[in-house]
């Protein structure tokens, strides 16, 4: 269920992201066009809701992604930038944050936010930029698994192969659609070679001393 995008395109635009020259405000853009990919990819083969809409030509009728069984979760903060691009595409849809911090000792991710709509027979998308070691994505997942949606797709930027052993491994029936799995984890637990910091290079932000 691991599905890692291909296309020349992605591929550029996530090594611009890896330059240490790129910008806050290009990091984001780059991020929001990453995200639309993503997405393009992971619903391409939704079926299609008939509706009928009023054209230059009267009344027709069409199809659409029904957009109102889509829910956009974002772990903060990094996934910020991916969730005002889907958004966007979908303006029908609805948005969800959860809030967690890795602990830096143990590399654990703790849960400190839920702000999630109700999920009942909707189809929820997570939204997460980097998976390391996989634990926040995990439990991210988890938690989303409790309020009985129909499917849970994951749109990832950049990850690890330990993390996607471990997504595998914990929630097999989860779909993952990531623009680029990287070489490894180091002893810290960082990606290798990565893009630093995620939330800190899309909002220049840095911890204080």
């Amino acid at each position: 269920m691991i599905h890692e995008l291909t296309n020349p395109v992605i591929k550029t635009l996530v090594n611009h992201l890896r330059e240490t020259q790129t910008d806050a405000l290009r990091f984001r853009h780059i991020l929001h066009e990453l995200s639309r990919l993503l997405a393009y990819e992971a619903l391409k083969d939704d079926a299609l809701e008939d509706q009928i809409i009023t054209t230059w030509q009267g009344e027709r009728t069409f199809g659409f992604i029904k957009e109102e069984d889509l829910i956009f979760v974002t772990i903060l903060r990094a996934g910020l930038p991916m969730i005002e691009s889907v958004t966007a595409l979908f303006p029908k849809s609805s948005s969800g944050f959860l809030a967690m911090k890795r602990d830096e000792r143990t590399h654990q991710s703790v849960l400190y936010y839920d702000r999630i709509p109700e999920c009942k027979d909707k189809t929820v998308i997570v939204l997460d930029p980097m998976v390391a070691t996989g634990g926040s994505l995990c439990d991210a997942i988890s938690v989303i698994k409790g309020k009985s949606p129909k499917r849970i797709l994951s749109l990832n930027i950049v990850g690890s192969p330990e993390g996607m052993d471990i997504l595998e491994q914990k929630h097999p029936d989860v779909a993952l659609f990531i623009a680029q799995i990287d070489e490894k984890l180091d002893e810290h637990m960082f990606i290798v070679p990565g893009l630093g910091d995620a939330g800190d290079r899309a909002y220049n932000t840095v911890e204080a001393p």
